[in-house]
């Protein structure tokens, strides 16, 4: 699963964790990309710490066979962590969903925790290159809006398993409270809202006005965006 952050990818994530036949990897790339890119991140130290840098150790890893007696291994990947020099080749072997989020609503929510960001952070860019790697080893990427998730999680994710050729399970739709032992460490972080809930938040409401500060980026954003939604 595909996406930049702020996105819907942590309770997605968390949908497919509550699958009695599925299991789950929280972004196994971020240590690697923090350690290739220099790039500083909240909780820095804790995230180089815990986990792999090596970029073909971590493909190795994602592409193996899937962890414990479960049927569906479900990877949350960020975009903006796959780095121009780690390869992509492993990701033909995978279904690829890439899941897109209005950029407005991605750069309201990312600047309440963080003061600085730029394209990108925000993993536009990388997402659109690594759907148009996708296609070009002959695949149809699934493209899922979290607007659409949000405004009917049941036949949203209905749609997604029958794309992906996995039954529906009900319990997607509600998760207890708390983290989870699949979290990453930055968990702490980042994950406060999810821990908060117990499925789907409501149905979003009004697209935010960004701020003359972001408008570059914001407008860069936006054509990328626009692009993938035409495939959703």
């Amino acid at each position: 699963m595909w996406s930049g952050p702020r996105n819907l990818s942590t309770a997605m994530m968390y949908a497919f964790g509550n699958r009695s036949d599925t299991t789950i990897v929280d972004e196994p790339y971020y240590g690697a990309y923090l350690h290739h890119s220099g790039v500083e991140h909240p909780m820095n130290n804790e995230v180089l710490s815990s986990l792999p840098h090596d970029p073909e150790e971590i493909s190795a890893y994602v592409t193996g066979l899937t962890p414990g007696a479960h049927a569906v291994w479900y990877q949350k990947q960020l975009t903006h962590h796959m780095l121009p020099q780690f390869s992509l080749d492993w990701v033909g072997k995978q279904t690829n969903v890439f899941l897109i989020r209005e950029p407005a609503r991605v750069i309201a929510s990312y600047e309440r925790k963080r003061e600085t960001l730029g394209l990108e952070d925000l993993g536009f860019l990388q997402q659109k290159r690594i759907y148009d790697y996708c296609v070009s080893l002959g695949q149809k990427p699934i493209v899922i809006d979290s607007d659409d998730i949000l405004a009917n999680p049941k036949v949203a994710l209905m749609a997604l398993c029958e794309g992906v050729g996995i039954d529906f399970d009900p319990a997607m739709l509600r998760w207890k409270a708390g983290a989870r032992l699949e979290d990453g460490v930055w968990a702490s972080h980042w994950y406060d809202a999810v821990h908060k809930s117990t499925g789907f938040g409501a149905a979003p409401g009004p697209i935010p006005v960004v701020g003359s500060k972001f408008a570059d980026i914001l407008e860069q954003a936006q054509m990328i965006y626009r692009q993938l939604k035409a495939q959703k």
